[in-house]
Order: C-alpha cells, then structure tokens, then sequence
C-alpha cells in the first residue's frame, strides 16, 4: 500500500503531506530529479518487483517480508535508470 500511495502522491502532484513515507520537500527534490518520468505507479512496481526479485536471490527477506525502505530506496537511485519504466 505505501508504493501505492506514494505514486498516486508523485503522479498527482500532491503538495501537502506525507504520502508514502515522503514528505513534501522529499516528493518535490524526486520530481525535481527525475522530471522525464511520466507514470511513478509504473516505475515504483518495476523498482519494487526488481528489488523482490534481489531480496529472494541474496535471501534479503526477513519471515517472507522485504524491507520497507526499497520505495526510497529504489525511487531516489541514481545508479539504476527507471526511467524507462516511467
């Protein structure tokens, strides 16, 4: 559900509040960062499903659950480009 609603937060532009675990000043420095991305839902599930994907390879997960932080994680990652996802 946090993935969810932080995309829903980044795709809408919403100004106030904390969505997803981001505060507005961290949503606005994301938008600011990656400004190509033309769907958050669609690049967070393509981050989220790679970073499953890992965790189950290096045997990451903690009793069957990844760690919650992969959204800021995978969402501010300047290595990895998403932007393809977007």
């Amino acid at each position: 559900m946090r993935t969810e609603c932080l995309a829903d937060a980044l795709d809408n532009r919403v100004e106030f509040g904390v969505w997803g675990g981001m505060t507005e000043r961290e949503r606005r420095a994301l938008l600011r960062r990656r400004p190509m991305v033309t769907s958050w839902r669609r690049l967070l599930e393509t981050a989220r499903s790679e970073y499953e994907r890992d965790a189950r390879a290096t045997g990451a997960t903690i009793g069957g659950f990844v760690p919650k932080d992969y959204v800021k994680d995978y969402a501010a990652n300047p290595v990895k480009d998403y932007a393809q996802a977007g």
